[in-house]
């Protein structure tokens, strides 16, 4: 009797140990939204179509292996995961997962976005037609695009791999960027990447207007804000406020973003200015500013006290940031305004060299305090 016990003990902790292997190599994530709070608690979200009906059962859950090197880490801006990949020499790439709803702008337009980060020229549709690799991305047939060239923000010899996928109404894109020669050896690691991804439907309506149901780690999408035309020049959506640029800022493309300007300074330092509008919170937003410089998250409370006002008698708040960069593996600053209006928050970035920030902080809040909003 009694050894008839320590034997069914003994098959029970052996079925435990065996259950909990490998499960570092596998994540899951459902793009779904979460139980529903009071209303005081809710984060900002962007408007679901009235038409669709507010419903979690059919959102689709994605899991992958993770290939040797890569580490996951906080995912920032609009992804839903992020992972970083460290090589010899400090040599390092940046691997994302973004979601969006419909046709995402259309190939041709993120190609030609794309190859601008990397300082190539943007390509017609009859070349661009000829440039995608076919791979697979969880069991369905995807497009993968490889672009070389120089970075756009710091000089140097850049790759970006990008891996477009449409799933019942979402548009997946999948991007590796990084050193040149280093993004290049990552190739097959981030193809089998693709391969491992599985979509475990919970029915079939991952609809552009479920998008805004995504977990609080991806903001829902302002698209009107993300207009730039097919030829790489920056096109003024009708939201866009108008502001005094300073001297020696460039304005070029940037992905998902109302507004991006690139500066430059002495000793080919660079850094870069982003505007952009985004759901989930000011604190879930400045938590991925944080993770940008390889920096932990603060709870609501410790965030409030790292911010400051803008200036007095206005609700805007400023946050200054330094670390080291998740991307390159150098120093950084970044600095911060969050700009509160009645039917959306404003979030203002200007991240780089950390001397060259400093030079730029002046302009960057004069700048800031330039907008004037339609």
């Amino acid at each position: 009797m009694v050894n008839s016990w320590f034997s069914s003990l003994a098959l029970l902790v052996l079925a435990l140990v065996l259950a909990s292997c490998d499960r570092n190599d596998i994540k899951v994530y459902r793009v779904a939204k979460e139980a529903p709070q009071t209303p005081a608690a809710q984060e900002p979200t962007a408007p679901a179509a009235p038409s669709e009906p507010d419903t979690v059962a059919a959102r689709p859950r994605l899991q992958w292996k993770l290939p040797e090197g890569w580490k996951e880490v906080p995912p920032s801006e609009m992804r839903l995961a992020s992972f970083s990949v460290a090589g010899k020499d400090g040599k390092q790439a940046d691997v994302s997962i973004v979601p969006l709803g419909g046709m995402a702008g259309g190939d041709l337009l993120n190609v030609n976005r794309w190859r601008g980060m990397v300082g190539l020229p943007a390509v017609q549709e009859d070349e661009f037609s000829k440039m995608g690799q076919d791979v697979v991305a969880g069991g369905q047939p995807a497009k993968l695009y490889d672009m070389a060239g120089e970075n756009a923000a710091s000089g140097d010899k850049s790759r970006i791999l990008a891996a477009v996928q449409r799933r019942e109404g979402t548009s997946w894109f999948f991007k590796m960027s990084g050193d040149d020669q280093f993004v290049e050896q990552q190739k097959p690691a981030f193809i089998e990447f693709l391969k491992s991804l599985t979509f475990a439907e919970g029915g079939s309506d991952s609809s552009a207007a479920a998008m805004p149901n995504l977990p609080p780690s991806h903001p829902p999408i302002d698209s009107a804000a993300l207009t730039t035309a097919s030829s790489g020049a920056v096109t003024a959506s009708p939201d866009r406020p108008e502001w005094k640029v300073p001297a020696g800022w460039k304005e070029t493309s940037g992905q998902f973003l109302v507004a991006k300007f690139l500066v430059t300074g002495s000793d080919n330092a660079r850094a870069a200015v982003n505007v952009s509008i985004t759901g989930g919170g000011v604190g879930a937003n400045v938590n991925r500013w944080r993770g940008q410089l390889g920096l932990a998250p603060l709870s609501e409370d410790d965030l409030t006290k790292q911010m400051k006002p803008l200036a007095s008698g206005t609700e805007a708040k400023l946050i200054d940031l330094s670390g080291t960069e998740a991307t390159t593996g150098q120093k950084a600053r970044l600095i911060g305004v969050i700009v509160p209006q009645a039917d959306r928050t404003w979030y203002y970035k200007l991240m780089g060299n950390p001397q060259l920030v400093a030079q730029e902080r002046s302009a960057f809040l004069k700048f800031v305090q330039s907008a004037k909003y339609k």
